[in-house]
């Protein structure tokens, strides 16, 4: 892939991050939020439904002492820059951004990325962004 089509699908993907959230501000947390045709998830995958399992993120949530590990893992493979997750994002119940991961392609053999929370509670979202299958949300409790 030429370097100028990497950054822009790297400026495409943090634009999606900025913007889902920010969107999402006005809608109760039961329900999906306001923009939610930026994303697919389970129960909307639109026109990659056959994209589900390789796409849509797992979360995984142990809690000690306080502290809240959020594992999230996207059943994709890494193609290089060919085709790849480019990286996770971690929303709260409210989808205010909390963090993110950025995988290297070069580097990172699986999409897996992992998060410390002090004291969380509450639903969290995990965001998992495809450079070819767009974004994917799913949500866990904590």
């Amino acid at each position: 892939m030429e370097r100028r089509n990497f950054i822009k699908f790297t400026v495409a993907g943090l634009g999606a991050t900025v913007v889902a959230p920010s969107l999402a501000l006005a809608e109760p947390a039961k329900s999906l939020p306001a923009g939610a045709d930026i994303f697919y998830t389970k129960d909307s995958p639109g026109r990659w439904s056959g994209k589900v399992a390789t796409h849509l993120p797992s979360i995984q949530v142990e809690k000690a002492d306080g502290k809240v590990t959020v594992k999230v893992i996207t059943a994709h493979e890494v193609k290089g820059y060919e085709h790849y997750i480019v990286k996770h994002v971690l929303l709260d119940k409210d989808y205010k951004f909390l963090n993110e991961y950025l995988f290297d392609p070069s580097k990172d053999k699986e999409p897996v990325s992992t998060f410390t929370l002090e004291n969380y509670q509450g639903t969290i979202y995990a965001l998992s962004l495809c450079n070819k299958h767009d974004l994917w949300l799913n949500s866990a409790e904590v």
